[in-house]
């Protein structure tokens, strides 16, 4: 075998991390902002320098820069570096089990309508149902059931994300469904479960990815607008879109308590679109050079 024939037959090369850093900076970026996002949130009660609950009505609105606080201070004296921390963290939680608790729901929904086409018509009518109804509805008829929570808002935010991640997941496994070896694996007498769980969920897999990291942007905006209007995190609880409701009542005279916490929102909500977007352009076949 010659030179050049051994170079055909040796297997491609993956590109190493740096190369593939530097040919995508934004999913780079991305991928790299979501990771300290998290890490902040985890780790917020070792990396906050005081206690969120511990105020000082001495240092109440203080400026950024005043009294060595970086940030500044809220309208009742606490830290904003710790009220920040704090409120990423319930924010992510918050926005982490609504896609976790709604995508799976949906998926099992989206496999079900797909694989057994007697349930498909029915259970597709319900979806539709619930895309009529927009998620601040769900959310004033749960918070008015259980109470004003952050577990009304995850209530809320999760059965919005059903019928979307259902749909998503139908569509991907119908297409899945008619390749050779899914009828293969029909012909041989493989199990339901099995077919399901060996076969067509790691098909589409790649798509309820790309989907729930996208729609994790979405129910961080429409966690905190529930937030803001007083049915999430009550007080004193840290929570991004609570902080930026309460500080709406000082925006003239200390901006920053309102300014901060919607700015992290923008933060959150931008760098996982931008995850969103890389892992589709990663995982989708037609969008790879």
């Amino acid at each position: 075998m010659s030179a050049a024939e051994a170079d055909l037959a040796r297997p491609a090369r993956r590109p190493g991390l740096l190369r593939w850093a530097l040919r995508e900076p934004v999913a780079a970026f991305s991928a790299l902002a979501a990771v300290l996002l998290i890490l902040a949130a985890v780790l917020a009660p070792a990396l906050a320098p005081t206690d969120p609950f511990d105020n000082d009505l001495s240092l109440a609105m203080a400026a950024p820069g005043t009294e060595g606080l970086l940030l500044g201070a809220d309208n009742q004296g606490r830290d904003m570096i710790t009220r920040l921390l704090f409120g990423l963290r319930a924010t992510l939680m918050m926005g982490f089990a609504s896609v976790l608790l709604g995508g799976g729901i949906g998926a099992v929904v989206g496999f079900a309508a797909a694989f057994y086409s007697r349930l498909d018509g029915l259970l597709m009518r319900c979806m539709d149902v619930l895309l009529s109804f927009p998620a601040i509805l769900f959310g004033l008829a749960i918070a008015a059931i259980f109470g004003p929570g952050i577990l009304a808002v995850v209530l809320s935010l999760s059965v919005a994300t059903v019928p979307l991640m259902a749909r998503i997941v139908r569509g991907s496994a119908l297409v899945a469904m008619r390749q050779d070896y899914m009828v293969a694996a029909r012909a041989i007498g493989m199990s339901d479960a099995r077919i399901i769980f060996r076969h067509l969920a790691p098909n589409c897999l790649s798509s309820m990815c790309v989907f729930g990291t996208l729609r994790f942007g979405q129910v961080i905006l429409l966690g905190s607008a529930l937030s803001f209007l007083g049915l999430g995190a009550q007080p004193p609880v840290a929570e991004l879109g609570a902080m930026a409701s309460e500080g709406r009542t000082y925006l003239f005279f200390a901006p920053h308590i309102a300014v901060i916490p919607c700015v992290m929102i923008f933060v959150v909500v931008l760098v996982f679109n931008l995850l969103g977007d890389a892992l589709r352009d990663a995982l989708d076949p037609k969008l790879r050079v």
